[in-house]
């Protein structure tokens, strides 16, 4: 989904807008599918402090570790949707909305803080016969869940959940599952607007691993977001009480079986914005009508972009990091950003 800037310059904001208003992408345009496997060197700078000029490191229930501003002389880096990581997080497989699988791992500085993106390669996601040259509104990719050596991705314009296997192979699996029933009106979704986010449950919890989808910005007859469980023993739609112009971007399940969601705001008046909302697991059921707790919000004098990416993992200390990153629709006027937080209860 694109969204805009989100640098706190001014001329750039002013840029940014005048462009949205006249209606000029600035390098937006589909990029291409590559045809094989490209290595995406990393530039990495520092991100020091979430708020510019201010040395606070807690917010709400949330503690900034640090952060990363990236970009690569592959063009095909960039537009990032989605992130999930593996191996205890020091690697992560995203998707872009180009119709391209991201690999690679993070390394880290001796004060622990995030350093770099290293192996980081770009492949065209496959069809069933191997092919990679799909158009661009059929390869949308918005999201992405890992379930054991599976890969579910969903997809926008043509709206979908897709499953791909290997997980081990991701770069060249091919779908072993073109599209998961969705629990709730297809018709109803939104071109630019339906489904953004993709989670696995937990395991051990009521919703035994089952997959969880969002949508965006696609509401029903009450204003509310479609939502819905796509598996498991309780199957079936419910909805997200969406508020203050926020949309859904991303979001994953936290260790006690809470669900953490991503959202973020763009408006011409406010610029972009973006928050974590915490919403309780237990509710997720058939039929339900949820909201939750926001636990950070953040707008364009914080160290944010157009922020499409969120995924959890526990450290070897046993607290919760969540890291997040920013899809720049391959614009020059926007950033590729990686944030990392600690959730503190």
């Amino acid at each position: 989904m694109r969204a805009g800037r989100v640098r706190s310059d001014s001329s750039r904001c002013g840029r940014l807008l005048a462009a949205a208003l006249i209606g000029i992408s600035v390098g937006w345009g589909d990029v291409g599918a590559a045809s094989e496997i490209v290595a995406a060197p990393i530039k990495a700078t520092s991100i020091a402090t979430f708020r510019p000029g201010s040395t606070d490191t807690r917010f709400g229930s949330l503690e900034f570790l640090g952060g990363l501003e990236l970009s690569s002389s592959e063009r095909l880096f960039g537009a990032w949707s989605s992130i999930r990581l593996t191996d205890g997080g020091t690697k992560f497989i995203g998707v872009l909305d180009t119709g391209h699988w991201l690999t690679g791992s993070i390394s880290r500085g001796a004060d622990g803080r995030l350093a770099g993106l290293d192996d980081v390669t770009i492949a065209p996601m496959l069809d069933a016969a191997g092919r990679s040259s799909a158009p661009k509104r059929t390869v949308d990719a918005e999201s992405l869940a890992l379930r054991g050596d599976e890969a579910f991705v969903g997809f926008e314009q043509i709206h979908r959940v897709t499953g791909y296997s290997p997980l081990s192979t991701i770069e060249t699996s091919r779908p072993f599952r073109f599209a998961l029933p969705l629990p709730f009106p297809v018709g109803r979704l939104r071109s630019n607007g339906g489904i953004e986010t993709l989670a696995a449950a937990p395991q051990d919890g009521p919703l035994k691993g089952g997959l969880v989808a969002i949508a965006e910005k696609s509401l029903d007859s009450d204003g509310n977001l479609f939502a819905g469980i796509l598996d498991g023993p309780l199957k079936g739609g419910f909805r997200i009480v969406p508020y203050d112009g926020f949309d859904v971007t991303d979001g994953d399940f936290l260790p006690d079986g809470d669900l953490l969601l991503l959202e973020r705001r763009f408006t011409i008046a406010t610029g972009v914005a973006m928050r974590l909302r915490r919403i309780d697991g237990s509710g997720l059921k058939p039929g339900a009508v949820v909201d939750g707790e926001v636990i950070l919000e953040a707008n364009g004098s914080s160290q944010i972009d157009n922020m499409e990416g969120l995924d959890t993992f526990v450290a070897a200390d046993g607290s919760t990091h969540v890291i997040l990153v920013s899809d720049d629709n391959h614009s020059i006027l926007q950033r590729t950003v990686m944030l990392e937080f600690r959730l503190v209860e």
